[in-house]
């Protein structure tokens, strides 16, 4: 009983910091899994891809935030991220021993939260940086678009991480000049079904651990429902800076 009211608070936690920063359900979940419930990293990720992925649903309809998609750019990014969750998958599978498997999950999380912190506590200075330095034109932008969606794919396949923080920080810098909004809308519609189809990948290969899943889910609803109510309450300088710094400490000890 009390290890099913640890994943409920989980849960709870992760959803109620979602609801509210819009960002970090991946980038928290699957460390909390592995290092305080001491879960296989592999099946850790499988159920965190599914746990994303309805909970970055009911967060978008929560907030109402999504501005007009640019399909096209989606689509772009789809070109590059299914690729990449096969080679992920694909590569997992030909691992060698469960332990090989859990260490090479559990360095490609370290690596991805490490690289992930950066991207939430320098977001505006990036901005600035690129607004200052054009990056290319629409061609180059297509090509960055297609390697930025293949990266993520192999990301959220290997740790969950990147579909939402490490998107976000990039499109920014390829696509400047469009609206935050529009970027935002563009990173949910790419980011769920990205981990839905990597979630179901990892349940084909009978990853997801569904009751565990289930439990996560019915902490996290309520969490991120009162998560969106707390929103803009807390300045969003502190939020990055809270964030940020949590995925930093907790990249170093997975790594």
């Amino acid at each position: 009983m009390m290890g099913h009211l640890a994943y409920v608070i989980s849960g709870a936690l992760v959803g109620f910091l979602v609801g509210m920063t819009g960002v970090g359900g991946g980038s928290l979940m699957t460390p909390l899994l592995i290092l305080l419930c001491g879960i296989h990293p592999k099946a850790a990720v499988g159920t965190d891809l599914v746990y994303a992925a309805v909970t970055k649903l009911f967060g978008t309809f929560l907030h109402r935030r999504c501005g007009p998609v640019r399909w096209s750019i989606v689509l772009w990014m789809m070109a590059g991220s299914l690729p990449g969750v096969a080679v992920a998958l694909l590569w997992l599978r030909h691992l060698g021993s469960p332990q090989e498997m859990a260490h090479v999950i559990r360095l490609s999380l370290g690596i991805c939260l490490l690289v992930t912190a950066p991207a939430i506590l320098f977001r505006p200075t990036l901005k600035e940086w690129v607004l200052r330095h054009q990056l290319g034109g629409p061609v180059r932008s297509r090509v960055l678009t297609v390697v930025l969606g293949f990266v993520l794919g192999c990301m959220v396949s290997l740790s969950s991480v990147g579909a939402g923080a490490i998107g976000m920080a990039v499109l920014v810098m390829l696509y400047p000049t469009l609206p935050l909004r529009e970027l935002v809308a563009i990173d949910i519609a790419h980011a769920i079904p990205l981990t839905l189809i990597a979630g179901v990948g990892h349940w084909m290969e009978g990853d997801v651990m569904v009751p565990t899943l289930l439990l996560l889910l019915s902490g996290s609803l309520p969490g991120i429902w009162l998560g969106t109510h707390c929103a803009g309450r807390c300045p969003e300088r502190w939020q990055r800076l809270i964030l940020g710094s949590l995925l930093l400490l907790i990249g170093v000890k997975m790594i």
